[in-house]
């Protein structure tokens, strides 16, 4: 067997191989979340012509050197219409937010600063510049300007423009097909029995968790027993997936069928350990159509590496820019310690002091102990060669909340 690589020789091995999916097109309701795979134009100027940004007077701002200033309305301009008629001197037409500027003002007055004296006369109460609460001709959209570029993730905001150009369809990045299996004679399903000398199978849904908080819906293949044929025939179907993950049965032990029976089918294993902690027994492999990841048994090793080299791999098959999670620099509030040979993670808690960011370990590090990762907001990473951090130095932590992934797409080193 191999010596366990470095990670982030592992993080570039399964990117190399988890190359970009093919594209599909699909309505915009289900567009949220999906990576645009092609550049998309306006097809036309937003606004259309210049209007009001606010409830007021459209006037002439050379009416207004000496104020108060009273003016004739000449007209009413709701949002929607097409005013033909020109202001001239000493008038102003009355306007309401979104409707178009008429000929001859070049600014608008709010409400607010006015006063009516008739129905058809309006006192106003402030100087303006020409522009004042007017938004132009195509300051959000011009026709046929490129507006989002491929490889954008859609998010609310974007999901609006493309309502706004009408693109009722969109050509996104296909998400991967996704299989989840575990694996072990101790291990208790969800709906078995209770069995005090039973584990019970929570890894299989923290991985579904952690999939689906990627925008997929994975399939639970169900436990594998230490069976040669059962685990065959589990794996011979989640090798039918885009990607097969696998909880458990990657140590050295004497019945770990998985390696070797995956082998049998036909995967290449790339690497076998990489140097980390939690987490050093990982693998993985690759069929012609699948790509395999072994995971530990142990639940927090598992869920750790699932975000050191399957939450990449994934978001880089989705056409995602970002795909490596966001780092953030912090203190820590105690003493780390740490003997040098792997990259650890320690799930931490964050805070803030005038300082900035503070990290405090979630307690027992085992990586048995799922509390850990659940309270965790963070995974502090603790270098290789490093022999331990003190209490007060700085640090970096990868943020697990949220949705925010670095600009620059590099690993842990």
């Amino acid at each position: 067997m191999k010596d366990a690589i470095p990670l982030n020789e592992a993080q570039r091995m399964v990117l190399h191989h988890a190359v970009q999916l093919g594209t599909e097109r699909i309505d915009l309701l289900q567009a949220l979340g999906r990576i645009l795979s092609n550049d998309i134009r306006s097809n036309r100027d937003h606004p259309p012509c210049d209007i009001s940004a606010m409830d007021g007077y459209a006037v002439r701002a050379a009416d207004l050197s000496v104020v108060p200033a009273q003016l004739i309305v000449i007209a009413d301009i709701k949002a929607g219409d097409l005013p033909t008629l020109k202001v001239e001197a000493g008038r102003c037409a009355r306007i309401m937010t979104g409707a178009p500027i008429p000929q001859g003002t070049d600014t608008v007055i709010r409400v607010e600063d006015t006063q009516a004296i008739a129905p058809d006369k309006v006192q106003i109460n402030v100087i303006a510049k020409a522009g004042k609460d007017i938004r132009s001709r195509a300051e959000n959209l011009r026709t046929n300007e490129v507006i989002l570029t491929a490889g954008t993730e859609i998010n609310p905001g974007t999901l609006g423009i493309l309502a706004m150009v009408k693109c009722a369809e969109v050509q996104v990045r296909c998400r991967p097909s996704i299989a989840i299996l575990s694996s072990g004679d101790e291990l208790e399903g969800l709906h078995d029995a209770f069995d005090v000398n039973k584990i019970p199978d929570a890894n299989s849904y923290a991985l579904m968790a952690q999939v689906q908080a990627l925008g997929i819906v994975p399939t639970l293949l169900g436990i594998a027993r230490d069976d040669l044929n059962d685990l065959r025939e589990k794996l011979e179907q989640g090798l039918q997936y885009d990607v097969l993950l696998v909880s458990g049965g990657t140590s050295v032990g004497v019945h770990d069928f998985v390696r070797p029976t995956l082998e049998q089918l036909g995967a290449q294993m790339h690497f076998w350990r990489v140097q980390m902690r939690p987490g050093q027994p990982v693998a993985f492999g690759t069929t012609k159509h699948c790509k395999v990841f072994c995971l530990p048994g142990n639940p927090v090793s598992s869920m750790v590496c699932f975000e050191q080299l399957v939450t990449p791999a994934l978001r880089n098959m989705m056409g995602h820019a970002r795909i490596f999670r966001r780092i953030l620099p912090v203190r820590l509030t105690q003493a780390v310690a740490h003997r040098p040979g792997n990259v650890e993670f320690v799930r931490v808690v964050l805070s803030r002091d005038d300082g900035g960011y503070l990290a405090t370990p979630t307690g027992s590090q085992s990586s048995g102990v799922l509390l850990s990762m659940a309270r965790a907001d963070a995974l502090l990473v603790v270098p290789s060669a490093c022999d331990g951090l003190e209490a007060g130095v700085k640090a970096i932590v990868q943020l697990l909340d949220g949705t925010e992934f670095e600009e620059e797409n590099r690993g842990i080193e």
